[in-house]
């Protein structure tokens, strides 16, 4: 990153300088210390730069360790042209893009299918990254995660939560036999039965799963109780009711099926 000009870092705003250079920006205080905490369990991320305005004199507090990442000062007016908040923190991470870390043992995949809204992307890594063990795919068509926005909401579990991102469908098959959706007529998640798949699909916030998706991907249909009293829930909100559930759910056999009481 140290060879990054300041006409180089402006373009970091936009995906498609995000995807030249592989990094993107976390900007404000929050972000910079979870970037430094997550840099035990993700080495890759050292090659994170800080930046800081002149006068930001806490900025080798909020990077923890003034040593563990670089630090290069810039004016106020750099810091605010770099920015998209309206009152700048005066700090801002240079931040690379790394690989997705390979699945471990008991990790789930929630394949999110066009999402497009960054607020809602950005919750739904929160809460994957607040109860570990899950990895986010995104088909194409899907929001950049390293968007602002979606960095912003995260509140850091982007630096830690695995997410791939072009996930075609065929993949997800490959990769996850066992699927199951979402649907207003399926069974109840708070059933033994909704513990035992590989993978979670879940549809754009504002048409869901088209119709040949649903029967290419041969899923089971899940449902979330309510009063139904309005016609459908957030889309953070269903996957993290649904998150929720697996967690607190039945432990799972080596086969997949769930553990029931006699």
């Amino acid at each position: 990153m140290s060879a990054f000009d300041f006409e180089r870092l402006k373009l970091l705003r936009e995906k498609r300088g995000r995807d030249e250079f592989g990094y993107f920006l976390a900007e404000g205080e929050h972000l910079v210390l979870e970037l430094v905490r997550a840099l035990e369990r993700t080495p890759a991320l050292r090659t994170a730069t800080i930046l800081a305005a002149h006068d930001y004199e806490a900025a080798s507090t909020a990077a923890g360790n003034p040593s563990s990442l670089p630090l290069r000062r810039m004016s106020a007016k750099q810091i605010e042209a770099l920015s998209e908040t309206r009152n700048p923190q005066g700090i801002i991470a240079v931040v690379p893009i790394t690989p997705a870390s390979p699945p471990c043992a008991g990790e789930r995949c929630i394949y999110l299918h066009e999402i497009q809204d960054p607020g809602n992307l950005g919750t739904i890594l929160r809460t994957l990254g607040w109860f570990g063990k899950f990895r986010c795919l995104l088909s194409p068509q899907s929001v950049d995660p390293y968007n602002s926005k979606v960095v912003r909401a995260s509140m850091g579990a982007i630096f830690t939560v695995p997410i791939e991102r072009d996930v075609e469908v065929e993949s997800l098959i490959e990769r996850c036999p066992r699927l199951a959706l979402l649907d207003l007529d399926g069974t109840a998640i708070d059933t033994p039965e909704f513990q035992a798949f590989d993978g979670y699909v879940f549809g754009n916030e504002a048409r869901g799963l088209p119709a040949d998706l649903r029967a290419r991907l041969g899923a089971r249909a899940f449902s979330i109780p309510g009063g139904r009293r309005i016609e459908s829930l957030n889309l953070a909100a269903a996957v993290n009711i649904c998150t929720y559930e697996l967690t607190r759910g039945a432990p799972i056999t080596s086969n997949g099926k769930p553990i029931t009481k006699a």
